[in-house]
């Protein structure tokens, strides 16, 4: 058997940016949560995405979260939610007994559809917060979207886990809305192995943040806490690995932009096949490039045609509106995501594959056509 190709997995750097902050912890003795690699790792982030303050969390679940009440969310209000993602961008709806109404996707971004998201103002026009997903990195429609927020004057949340290093119109993807987050997973595009990042222009939300996830404690000699708190602050250790993460983000984006560029030369001319959409104001990371097949040859037979030959991939995310614990909450939509489901796959993107691994993939998938 061959070398296993991931989909996306952990790429430490080669000049060991990591063990040097992890080393320094270790040899300070900053072990638990907070630290100046924690600190740093906010200010260093901050600086990155070209945005006013961040607070490093132990996901971006946690991220989602804590963005939800610091927009004030609460039991029984209305929050619009991209149906096509992981389900960590929905539950933390449900954590603060939220109600969520998942938004469809359109065929030219695979993110919310604006046309879908007006209409679900129309019918709800009570909504608390909105939250969009950069999917597989490519951006959102935002204009269009920021300004029907605006317009309803609601707090508007960017899940860009899966995007950052991709850019809106020169922008960042999660420096657009009131709140970003950001995930460190093992399989994003930089990692800590865990953790995640709530960030803002809006300094005063972000340090209540910070509060409510070190167990809301407040100012005291002895423990007292006047509000529910959260164990939700990054450790010390991993925030030192993601400050030497931080440094090679760019080779990272580089990487898979290669990537989705070498997929998009040698299939986009198969009959049945396309990529990913292609925008002029959108600059992707393409965390994982994808394809839709409309022809005979379906998702399963090139799942299981890459995984013969011990290659990794995944469909396309499963709506939210189509899972068993969401199926009672009201979609606004017409089954665009249903069909980006139906019909996608998710290929390797793996920035440590060589090109042979991309001719080994590659090959696999044209001979499905012969």
């Amino acid at each position: 058997m061959r070398d296993r190709i991931f989909l996306s997995s952990p790429h430490m750097s080669d000049e060991g940016y990591e063990m040097k902050y992890v080393q320094e912890a270790f040899d300070t003795n900053w072990i638990a949560p907070l630290g100046k690699n924690v600190d740093q790792f906010e200010e260093e982030f901050a600086v990155k995405v070209e945005i006013g303050t961040a607070a490093a969390l132990s996901s971006g679940t946690s991220a989602i979260h804590l963005a939800l009440r610091a927009a004030g969310v609460g039991k029984e209000d209305i929050v619009f939610c991209s149906t096509l993602t992981f389900s960590a961008t929905a539950n933390p709806i449900i954590y603060q007994n939220a109600i969520p109404i998942f938004i469809d996707s359109n065929y030219e971004t695979w993110n919310m559809c604006p046309v879908q998201l007006e209409k679900a103002f129309h019918k709800y026009p009570n909504v608390k917060a909105v939250i969009v997903v950069h999917l597989y990195g490519l951006s959102a429609d935002m204009d269009k979207i920021i300004e029907l927020c605006n317009r309803h004057n609601v707090a508007l949340i960017e899940d860009a886990a899966e995007s950052l290093g991709g850019f809106y119109k020169g922008k960042q993807t999660g420096t657009l809305g009131n709140y970003g987050i950001f995930s460190f997973n093992g399989n994003k595009i930089i990692t800590t192995s865990g953790g995640g990042m709530l960030v803002s222009n809006d300094e005063e939300r972000v340090s209540k943040v910070r509060f409510w996830a070190t167990q809301s404690r407040d100012t005291a000699q002895h423990y007292q806490h006047s509000e529910l708190g959260f164990n939700y602050r990054m450790s010390n250790v991993i925030a030192g690995i993601g400050r030497g993460q931080l440094k090679v983000l760019e080779q990272r984006v580089t990487k898979k932009r290669y990537i989705y560029q070498y997929y998009k030369n040698e299939l986009s001319r198969l009959p049945g096949i396309k990529l990913m959409p292609d925008n002029d104001w959108d600059e992707p990371n393409y965390w994982l490039s994808a394809i839709l097949l409309t022809g005979k040859v379906r998702p399963s037979d090139v799942m299981k045609a890459l995984e013969k030959e011990n290659i990794e991939s995944r469909p396309i995310w499963k709506p939210m509106h189509l899972q068993p614990f969401f199926e009672e909450h009201d979609f606004i939509g017409t089954n665009v995501s249903e069909k980006l489901f139906e019909n996608g796959v998710c290929l390797p993107s793996d920035t440590k594959m060589t090109d042979d691994d991309l001719v080994r993939v590659v090959e696999i998938i044209k001979g499905l056509w012969c």
